[in-house]
């Protein structure tokens, strides 16, 4: 059993951000092997697969985890059109800059100018670093990394060792002979769906704090300049679902990317995010969470806050929210309280 997984979560995964040879890794290391299973699924006595040996990877310090990202509201994040994500960081980038915060999207450079998804220049918004244009990749990736089930969409397997094959592959395709539709389609397509139809979660108006405190928490919460990253609301558009069509998304995020610091950063590039550079959170739900942070390092929501704040190395610049750290700091404790039962009241 892998030293970081625990009873008591979080649920975590794995990656290596170098290679033995020095080169940058950054990819997820399976947690388990099949070798020498002997199950329905077949003989694995003679598979020669081995389990990394993550107890000398994390002595040299090159494991940093990442835990799960909330599903619920997922398709209303999906139907944002991009020109309101774009349009929000410019509206804010004045009062922004006054604070030395930046933010901008996932982007690669095609045909000469900035965009975001290396194939039709879309912004890319699911993943802590915004790496996954749509809930179907995110879901693909999902089936693939985390469960180890090949599919359509990331068809071959991650490890091809021929003993340690018993499947055919991909392991999850469309059955076009199914007697339904819910049958033909496949996995990662009924997740997507899933997903897609998980309602947002409901605030609370008198929990925890009362309706009085939580809502001064939320008036500091602009004033000392969180709301420039953690944007209230967003919308969708015209999408085809009628469900998720011209909705407000109170998501608290505006799903650029921003550099956090040394502090923060796991020194793995995904896109074009640096290995300091994440996705704006989205807090909505951040009351019903316990683990805080991409890696669940801690379950205390002060100690997560004070996490945004570092200063500057010899390979990242300073976190982008010193200076709202710092306003937080100097806000006295009554008034931090009030600002905590507005984000558990989320």
């Amino acid at each position: 059993m892998p030293y970081f997984v625990r009873p008591n979560g979080p649920v975590r995964e794995a990656r290596f951000k170098y290679y033995p040879d020095g080169t940058p890794d950054g990819g997820v290391h399976a947690l388990f092997v099949i070798s020498g299973r002997r199950d329905g699924t077949g003989d694995a006595s003679s598979c020669t697969i081995k389990q990394e040996d993550f107890d000398t990877q994390g002595q040299k310090g090159n494991i940093i985890f990442r835990i799960p990202t909330p599903v619920f509201g997922a398709g209303l994040i999906e139907s944002i059109p991009d020109s309101y994500i774009l349009n929000n960081l410019a509206a804010t980038a004045n009062g922004k800059a006054a604070l030395g915060i930046g933010g901008r999207p996932n982007h690669t450079r095609v045909t000469g100018s900035l965009n975001t998804s290396g194939n039709d220049g879309t912004v890319t918004r699911f993943g802590w670093k915004a790496q996954n244009k749509s809930l179907l990749v995110f879901a693909g990736e999902a089936y693939n990394v985390e469960q180890g089930i090949s599919n359509e969409l990331f068809s071959q397997e991650r490890d091809e060792t021929s003993s340690g094959q018993f499947a055919t592959v991909p392991n999850d395709s469309t059955n076009p002979d199914a007697a339904t539709p819910a049958e033909a389609i496949g996995g990662p397509e009924k997740f997507a769906a899933f997903m897609r139809f998980l309602a947002p979660p409901m605030p609370s108006k008198t929990t925890p704090g009362g309706s009085a405190s939580i809502g001064n928490g939320k008036s500091l919460f602009m004033k000392i300049g969180c709301a420039y990253c953690h944007t209230p609301t967003l919308y969708t558009g015209n999408t085809t679902v009628a469900a998720l069509r011209n909705r407000p998304v109170n998501l608290y995020s505006d799903l650029a990317l921003h550099a956090m610091g040394p502090g923060l950063a796991d020194d793995i590039q995904q896109a074009a995010a640096a290995g300091d550079e994440f996705r704006t959170a989205p807090l909505w739900g951040l009351g019903q969470r316990i683990f805080f942070l991409h890696d669940g390092r801690t379950t205390n929501l002060v100690t997560a806050i004070l996490a945004h704040r570092s200063g500057a190395s010899r390979a990242y610049q300073a976190s982008e929210a010193n200076y709202v750290i710092d306003n937080y700091t100097q806000l006295n404790s009554s008034q931090q309280q009030d600002l905590l039962n507005f984000l558990r009241s989320l």
